[in-house]
């Protein structure tokens, strides 16, 4: 499976968005599946499903779908 395809597919499921709702334009707070509770559990998916642990500034950093995948590919791609 591709990396977007996976961090897609992660991504709708942690935070139990319809998959006809998704846009790649969604943002941390911005609706009312991703709050912080959500954000967690997002990671702790996102940690599980890549085998990686991200850092705690990147945790923080995580603001947007597009921002989030940014954020990965650098642990992808160690």
């Amino acid at each position: 499976m591709k990396f977007q395809d996976k961090y897609k597919k992660i991504f709708i499921k942690s935070l139990s968005i319809k998959p006809k709702s998704f846009n790649d334009k969604i943002a941390y707070n911005e609706i009312p599946e991703w709050d912080s509770i959500a954000h967690m559990t997002l990671i702790s998916a996102l940690e599980e499903g890549f085998k990686i642990s991200i850092d705690t500034d990147d945790v923080i950093n995580f603001s947007s779908f597009k921002k989030g995948a940014q954020i990965l590919e650098k642990y992808i791609s160690k």
